[in-house]
């Protein structure tokens, strides 16, 4: 069960033609770096094992990109009748080390964080920053880099299980995330409705949760077909940076429990650019989410 949001959705904005010929020199420099980036890739490039993230297909899935010389303020407030919502931070490897005290004194009420990728990879930092979140008090959960194109949905939820998507009635752990974006990777929209479910099902069996899903509307729309199949069993998280006062949503899903408003935000104790979020309900809510209470 999850905490259904009263925000409607709203028209959709895309990134500027500058920010997007700043992704290439931005993602090379994180690379060559190893220093915290969320940006994404550019349009056409493939993600190499490993190297997911949430909001790396952002710009390769927005439905309505057209490059034009339009000012867009990424990261700017929502309306202020969001502003009592909790809000959060998705972060990987790339943010590097975190000083999980001071994000919590920044008033981040909630993480989620990269465990696993395919059916091979574990983020090196999960561990630590799992931990580092619980022990300063951030409600946090872990989250799976779907890769549809290296096996099946069910091998990946018990992958993920295993390293990291367990779950506890504990006030401070989440349910676990796929994180399903970029390409549609080879499949057609009913094979890909199939994979997803098969992941569902597999996560549901192993913790007892229903997976939360992580998508931008122009992935969902496009290589499920605007599915309706997960809206009643997974709490939606949708990506679409904006500084519209409400996200646009997914076809299929009827409102947003969490939204990623922005790759650019900056919180104490994060260094460089970090994922910001923002929950769709008060914090007893989130709670409600975390433990599995109605």
């Amino acid at each position: 069960m999850f905490p259904q949001s009263l925000i409607p959705a709203s028209a959709r904005r895309g990134p500027t033609a500058a920010g997007v010929l700043g992704v290439t020199a931005a993602l090379a420099l994180g690379l060559l770096s190893g220093t915290a980036s969320s940006a994404p890739l550019p349009s056409g490039d493939a993600v190499p094992l490993g190297k997911g993230y949430m909001g790396v297909g952002y710009v390769r899935d927005a439905e309505d990109f057209k490059p034009d010389t339009r000012q867009l303020a990424l990261g700017s407030a929502p309306e202020a009748s969001l502003l009592a919502n909790p809000v959060g931070v998705d972060i990987s490897a790339w943010q590097g080390s975190i000083n999980w005290k001071s994000v919590r004194g920044a008033g981040i009420e909630f993480a989620w964080m990269k465990a696993t990728e395919g059916t091979s990879y574990k983020d090196p930092t999960f561990s630590t920053n799992y931990l580092g979140a619980y022990n300063a008090g951030v409600i946090r959960g872990a989250y799976h880099f779907a890769r549809p194109d290296v096996s099946g949905g069910a091998a990946q939820a018990n992958f993920f299980a295993s390293n990291g998507g367990a779950w506890s009635r504990d006030n401070l752990t989440l349910p676990g995330v796929l994180d399903i974006e970029g390409s549609c990777y080879g499949k057609t929209p009913a094979a890909m409705q199939s994979w997803i479910l098969d992941f569902y099902t597999t996560y549901k069996a192993r913790t007892g949760r229903d997976v939360v899903i992580y998508t931008s509307p122009s992935w969902w729309n496009s290589c499920t077909g605007g599915w309706s199949g997960m809206s009643a069993r997974s709490p939606l998280w949708v990506a679409h940076w904006t500084s519209a006062g409400s996200p646009s949503i997914p076809g299929g899903f009827p409102f947003w429990t969490v939204w990623q408003y922005t790759s650019t935000g900056a919180v104490s104790g994060v260094s460089g650019n970090v994922d910001r979020d923002r929950f769709s309900a008060n914090r007893s809510r989130l709670l409600a989410l975390a433990n599995n209470t109605p």
